[in-house]
């Protein structure tokens, strides 16, 4: 049987101005931006440890998990410095509604961009790896 093997890309509308929605990622998740506007991430250029890899889950209709955005989607972007991120992210005034937090997969942080979407950062642990929370 034929099957997805990943996912080739995320895609959504902004709320406002998309040219300035996606400089707001670039400034302040690290995206580098291509001339036609998008970024493409690579396996190869993340260097977790852990191979890579892509969670795929549809959450309850009812759900928290998303909260405070009002959005039906929340992305997660890996990360290679958490705390580092975060701190970037606080002096620049980004909300972060959430986080640190270590888990058995990571560590776990949670923002807010300009149109209101709740956004994950996950930094994944390296195996045999150990972390405080923040």
């Amino acid at each position: 049987m034929a099957k997805v093997t990943g996912i080739g890309g995320v895609f959504f509308k902004s709320r406002s101005e998309p040219k300035a929605l996606a400089a707001w990622y670039a400034r302040h998740l690290g995206l580098a931006l291509e001339p036609w506007g998008g970024a493409v991430l690579r396996w190869p250029d993340d260097h977790a440890g852990d191979g890579g890899a892509t969670v795929w889950h549809v959450a309850d209709e009812g759900t928290d998990w998303f909260s405070p955005s009002d959005s039906s989607f929340m992305i997660n972007y890996r990360v290679d410095d958490l705390d580092g991120l975060l701190a970037q992210l606080r002096a620049d005034g980004v909300t972060v509604v959430k986080g640190p937090e270590s888990h058995e997969n990571g560590h776990f942080a949670w923002i807010l961009d300009p149109d209101g979407n709740k956004l994950e950062l996950w930094q994944p642990v390296v195996s045999g790896e150990k972390r405080e929370e923040g």
